[in-house]
């Protein structure tokens, strides 16, 4: 594919979810909602009652939003980049994006703030597209350390910057609402390629950014 082509792709991307074929065929909508419809009289209640009746369509379709990042490729959002920079070389941080996600073993949300920065090698990308990245992970079912190294990793083999910094904070349900009980908790998580990971001072730099005015 040439680089315009790629162009052309990314841009397409920009607005649009990709369909990314993942794992096999996908259960239908009629399966899906008679699963819900299950969990409802597991739970001890009747899913023909009248505030129940619509429930299983209704799951269903949230689902579809929740979990829109497996039908998206989080590489492309990355391919469309820009190398008029003026020989710009410092750090490029996007700070406290919001991140909604769902932990993989309850099913639960976890809810925290990402921040991402790269140093450049002759080439930016437009910002909205690292948020892009995190909101395509974040979309899936996660483990936060996974997701970190996913985002972190995803931008160094697109981009191929000199270093990547990626740091996540977030609020885990799965032990705040339920099991332990201890709300207020948030768990930080980060992956440093490159520059960031061989410079003390480069890291420090990114690090009391982050964390400045939080």
């Amino acid at each position: 594919m040439s680089p315009y082509d790629n162009a052309l792709r990314a841009e397409a991307a920009a607005d649009h979810d990709v369909d990314v074929k993942v794992g096999g065929p996908r259960p239908s909508r009629e399966d899906a909602e008679a699963a819900v419809r299950t969990l409802i009289e597991w739970a001890g209640d009747d899913p023909d009652r009248e505030g129940l009746l619509e429930t299983p369509a209704r799951v269903v379709r949230s689902y579809e939003e929740l979990f829109k990042g497996y039908h998206s490729d989080p590489r492309v959002y990355l391919e469309r980049i820009f190398e008029e920079t003026e020989d710009y070389h410092d750090m490029v941080l996007l700070k406290n994006i919001r991140m909604e996600s769902h932990c993989e073993h309850h099913m639960l949300p976890v809810i925290g703030r990402v921040s991402i920065a790269y140093m450049p090698n002759n080439r930016v990308v437009g910002v909205s597209k690292l948020a892009r990245v995190v909101e395509t992970f974040a979309k899936r079912l996660q483990i936060q350390e996974k997701m970190t190294a996913q985002v972190a990793n995803t931008i160094q083999d697109v981009l191929q910057p000199k270093g990547v910094a990626v740091m996540v904070e977030a609020e885990h349900q799965c032990m705040t609402t339920r099991g332990v009980c201890k709300p207020g908790a948030s768990m930080v998580t980060k992956t440093l390629t490159g520059c960031f990971k061989e410079d003390a001072e480069l890291r420090k730099e990114f690090f009391d950014l982050v964390t400045k005015g939080n």
